[in-house]
């Protein structure tokens, strides 16, 4: 009985077997087949590359476009400790990005920080164009703002910090003197977007290696007090974002620079929306760079994109070109300075 059993569960299901075929080889056919049908149940057909149905991301006027939205958790509690230790201030010192002055400017800041002496420095500005900066020091100083070119990194600029706050304070800390208080110390927030040099700034004014830095968004996530020089207190803050970008080509711009994490966009799409600047801009570096002619910068920009790929030999099987890896190339030397010194918005 027992036999049957176990007779009719290993039979059960099979197949007939074809003529010619005898019983006994119909089930060891069974057999082999069933081990291959599970992997092709689990196996998962591998997807398009999201640039490769590019025209579905267009808009009506035929614009490559996409939505970028990147709001942490802790920005909303960064943004009620800062007007909370606007308080214990004396100035603000809001760090932007020279190559994007109007996307790297937090509107929210210029609100909480109102009727706070502020100072401005246009970090990076190695990496932008010299004469486009100057024009805007010359625009923020009309809305009664100081602005000084810095870049944090190579130092550049930055010793003028001190004697320009010491210059913007000069009425306040003679008040505190004329009410007894000997070399009154000066206490100074420093606000900005992510990722735009606020901690390496800490850094280097400070000659030594106190806040933590990266080249990524998220780092600092705390408040911390640091002496810059006698009479001078720093309060560096957590880089803090608006929650709604209005405009989209705001959020492009700082995700071109990496003032918002790669991993919530497309990073193909991305690259053709930088690539529909630069071929406008055309720096010498991005031409010879790329191997690019005139008619080359005339194409669209995911063909540009491919093109790219092709002169630096990236392909994947077949021969076509990696776009993606392409599209990684073109934001990490745009980022790096090596397409020129480039800024993107004018006053």
């Amino acid at each position: 009985m027992s036999t049957v059993k176990k007779n009719n569960k290993k039979n059960y299901g099979a197949k007939p077997a074809p003529k010619g075929r005898s019983g006994a080889r119909m089930n060891q056919g069974a057999k082999q087949q069933k081990p291959k049908a599970v992997p092709a149940k689990t196996v998962k057909p591998k997807k398009e590359k999201p640039a490769f149905n590019r025209d579905k991301k267009k808009d009506n006027a035929g614009v490559h476009n996409q939505i970028i939205q990147w709001y942490p958790g802790h920005m909303t509690k960064t943004k009620r400790r800062m007007e909370k230790d606007l308080k214990l201030v004396d100035a603000v010192a809001e760090i932007i990005d020279a190559r994007i002055p109007i996307s790297s400017r937090n509107p929210d800041i210029a609100r909480l920080t109102a009727g706070k002496p502020r100072i401005v420095l246009l970090n990076k500005c190695d990496m932008a164009d010299k004469r486009a900066t100057a024009r805007w020091v010359e625009a923020l100083s009309s809305e009664n703002v100081r602005a000084i070119p810095v870049d944090c990194k190579s130092g550049r600029g930055v010793d003028r910090f001190v004697p320009v706050l010491t210059e913007m304070l000069a009425g306040r800390i003679e008040s505190y003197k004329a009410k007894g208080m000997v070399n009154p110390s000066m206490r100074v927030m420093i606000v900005g977007i992510p990722n735009v040099g606020k901690s390496t700034f800490i850094n280097r004014i400070s000659k030594k290696t106190k806040a933590v830095s990266a080249d990524r968004p998220g780092v600092t996530r705390g408040n911390q007090w640091f002496t810059v020089s006698k009479g001078f207190e720093m309060l560096d803050t957590p880089g803090v974002l608006w929650p709604k970008f209005d405009d989209q080509t705001v959020g492009e711009r700082l995700a071109f620079t990496g003032a918002i994490k790669s991993d919530v966009m497309d990073t193909e799409l991305l690259a053709v929306r930088l690539l529909d600047l630069l071929k406008d801009l055309a720096t010498p570096e991005f031409i010879e760079r790329y191997q690019l002619t005139e008619d080359d910068l005339q194409l669209e920009s995911y063909a540009l994109l491919a093109l790219i790929a092709k002169h630096r030999g990236m392909l994947v099987s077949g021969g076509e070109p990696d776009t993606e890896r392409a599209a990684y190339t073109v934001l990490d030397e745009f980022r790096a300075a090596k397409l020129g010194k480039l800024t993107l918005e004018m006053p």
